[in-house]
């Protein structure tokens, strides 16, 4: 395990990085990184780590997962694979791996379960103020590193004389509190756990304070024993111990109430156990990632009760919960997985929990390869609970994690520095798009500087840092927006954050490359229209680019260049087999995405402005109802366009087609031609009664787009896409949404 730490020369400035833990997803190889500390966003806090706990059993696996052969994986994620190859059908088999490939070369986070010291809290979030200490939860949130930003209802405030160090433990304390519930245990009921890991451990402990008859069975000698501590009535090693008639003798002759199993393995023989040792119209409650090939006699004959526990409780993978701050009100959902946390966190107060019994190793961040060792079995050691400790950080640095971009101007008008160089690039977002389709080709320039690299995780930032060779790394857009040496910048967050981004980009004489769309509203388009209208000149000057990448296609372009000499409008049918998107997915969210119509269908406009050479004038469009709950109202829609030249463009946008079906066909015709492009595979140009053909490789663009958008900045020229084409072709995505819900024809 590679360690680094502290803080670091990085081109400009002395920059402060905390300690993350890291894997590596393709090799497995860990390493304690240096990166910047997360960015705070929408109805989140910031927390300074002081303790957080490995999950012995949940890393583990991933550990081991990511140690495995891509063969290995394979066999073990078969609906990965099925993914995987359904990519390749659609985008071909070198783009999909150059992107999977890209994807395995990267860092991931460990860890979800901490406790900490509120730093900074964004204005929406009301009931949480800095200073408080509080534990937190969530994979990708609850990280093992020195600060973490983390949604709301993840947080839960810890009361006073509670240690940060036990309640760091309350996401795991959680879980298995949630298996203790969905067991619905009585006073005085025989409860069995099988598995005395972790998470066993605690069911114990919160069986015990239920009033229950505790039985615990495991292989481990160690755990045996630690379940006694942890206030078990009786323990028993699986192998050594007659289990089956012990557990009828404790409970009178009639078999455990209940079974929790919190065991991980592949054995199926918890399940089988259970229904053996399990009373008539008992319950046996699945917790730990356990094989359930459930034996039919003893289940069908006993008519037992088997329940799925799901991690923390209710709110659990629910993005309006977790990520969106939605609660569950009390009187319908009792225990969420906030007040679970809360739950624990309680009896802790009350000292009626103690977890000095199962945490059997401490280590400081920087010893963490030491623990690690410990769960891979690389040390021959016993453990159960293992935390983490992070040291404090002074008044200096606590002021560079918590500063939040403000920037104000008495003039809107763009003024660009005398120190500016358009190709010194600044890159804010850099997720798998933009690492796949659009970095590759900024980094293959050389006349280009790649500057700073901006990403909410400090992890990826870092990631792509190293991966693409920027000179330093940030969660902070203002260190790119306001640097008067960086004269262009890229644009790849979520949707929501496009306009505004784009604005103070251009606001301070940047060259911007925004991803599509544009803006979610006209609330964030007017604004930058204003802007670059404010000062004409500057029009020419100031480039800004969104993402339209389907007229830079090869074939696009040679269909546009087949109909250059046709004098008559032109019928283009554009139908996009866009497959299904779950509603909590975030492109569906009305302030992260703006929804399917906003954030995609503004690519199917912008290439029938291109194949027109017109502007759109009228729109009309229609959605059908679907029996698919799953599917949103504007999932399924046909919109027609009016373009200014006479020509029609027709989008036929589906959700309920088969996927075998090419996701993209354009169709058109005009001057007695017809051109269909299928894919950007293939290209079939008809005319005078002779078809001729031309093959593709799936290219969509991405690359032509960054090359000709650095080209114009390089030879001055005028943007590629004019300001009344982008403003129409976004403004146009608006009118169709009007014209959905008015069912008129909506003039633009």
């Amino acid at each position: 395990m590679e360690i680094f730490s502290g803080r670091k020369k990085r081109g400009k400035g002395v920059i402060f990085e905390m300690k993350q833990i890291a894997q590596h997803i393709k090799t497995g190889a860990m390493k304690i990184a240096d990166v910047p500390p997360p960015a705070i966003g929408r109805g989140m806090v910031l927390v300074k780590n002081y303790f957080s706990v490995i999950s012995a059993g949940t890393e583990k696996t991933s550990v081991d997962s990511r140690k495995s052969s891509l063969l290995q994986r394979a066999r073990s994620q078969p609906d990965e694979v099925r993914k995987v190859i359904d990519e390749v059908k659609r985008n071909g088999l070198l783009r999909t791996y150059k992107r999977v490939m890209g994807k395995l070369d990267s860092y991931a986070g460990l860890g979800y379960s901490t406790a900490g010291v509120v730093l900074a809290v964004e204005e929406s979030v009301q009931d949480i103020a800095i200073g408080d200490r509080v534990a937190c939860a969530g994979a990708e949130y609850a990280i093992h590193g020195d600060i973490i930003a983390v949604p709301r209802n993840l947080v839960a405030r810890i009361p006073q004389g509670v240690s940060m160090e036990s309640a760091a433990y309350a996401t795991i304390a959680a879980i298995a509190l949630q298996g203790v519930r969905q067991t619905a245990p009585l006073l005085g009921e025989t409860i069995v756990v099988i598995g005395l890991g972790l998470l066993g451990q605690i069911t114990v402990q919160f069986l015990k304070a239920n009033g229950c008859k505790v039985i615990g069975v495991d292989l481990d000698p160690f755990a045996v024993e630690m379940a006694l501590r942890s206030g078990a009535d009786v323990a028993l090693h699986r192998i050594k111990d007659p289990v089956e008639s012990i557990v009828q003798s404790v409970s009178g002759g009639y078999g455990a109430d209940a079974v929790i199993i919190t065991a991980g393995t592949t054995s199926n023989d918890p399940v089988e156990l259970a229904g053996i040792i399990t009373r008539e119209r008992g319950r046996v409650v699945i917790v730990g990632a356990t094989t359930m090939n459930i034996p039919r006699g003893p289940y069908y004959m006993k008519e037992l009760d088997v329940r799925i526990s799901r991690s923390y409780g209710p709110g659990r993978y629910d993005t309006r919960y977790e990520e969106g701050g939605l609660d569950y009100p009390i009187g319908y959902v009792r225990w969420t997985e906030n007040r679970n946390m809360q739950a624990f966190l309680q009896l802790l107060g009350q000292g009626r929990f103690d977890t000095d019994v199962f945490t059997t190793h401490r280590f400081p961040v920087d010893d963490a390869h030491k623990a690690y060792s410990l769960i891979e079995g690389e040390k021959k050691e016993a453990y159960v609970g293992i935390l983490l400790s992070y040291d404090d950080v002074d008044e200096e640095e606590l002021q560079s994690m918590t500063h939040e971009m403000t920037v104000k101007s008495d003039s809107p008008a763009p003024v660009i520095s005398p120190k500016r160089s358009s190709l010194t690039v600044g890159f804010i977002g850099a997720g798998s798009f933009a690492s796949g389709f659009l970095l590759p080709h900024l980094k293959a320039m050389p006349d280009v500087t790649l500057d700073c690299v901006c990403n909410r995780s400090g992890l990826t930032g870092s990631d792509m840092r190293n991966k693409f060779g920027f000179q330093r790394a940030t969660t902070r857009p203002d260190e790119i927006l306001s640097d008067e040496h960086i004269g262009t910048v890229f644009i790849a967050t979520r949707h929501g954050q496009h306009a505004p981004f784009a604005y103070e980009a251009l606001r301070h004489g940047k060259h911007v490359f925004v991803e599509k769309p544009l803006g979610l509203n006209e609330a964030e388009v007017a604004p930058i229209e204003a802007l670059l209208m404010a000062q004409p000149e500057l029009r020419g000057k100031l480039h800004l680019m969104v993402g339209f990448n389907r007229r830079f296609a090869p074939l696009v372009m040679h269909m546009r260049e087949f109909f250059s000499s046709s004098r008559e409008p032109s019928i283009i049918h554009y139908y996009v087999n866009a497959g299904f998107l779950p509603k909590d997915h975030w492109t569906q969210d009305p302030v992260e995405g703006g929804g399917r119509i906003i954030g995609e269908v503004c690519h199917f406009i912008d290439t029938i402005e291109y194949l027109t050479g017109a502007l759109p004038l009228r729109v009309a469009a229609e959605a059908i109802a679907t029996e698919n709950e799953a599917i949103t109202p504007y999932d399924n829609v046909n919109i027609t366009m009016h373009m200014q030249d006479g020509s029609l463009g027709i989008i036929t946008y589906v959700a309920n087609g088969d996927g075998s079906i090419p996701k993209e066909r354009i169709v058109m015709s005009s001057g007695n031609a017809t051109a269909v492009m299928d894919n950007f595979q293939s290209l079939i140009l008809a005319r005078d009664g002779r078809q001729s053909r031309k093959k593709g490789d799936g290219d969509k663009g991405h690359r032509n787009e960054v090359l000709a958008f650095m080209d114009a900045i390089r030879k001055k020229d005028e943007p590629l896409i004019s300001l009344d084409s982008l403003l129409a072709t976004t403004r146009c995505t608006f009118h169709i949404l009007e014209a959905l819900n008015s069912k008129d024809v909506v003039t633009l």
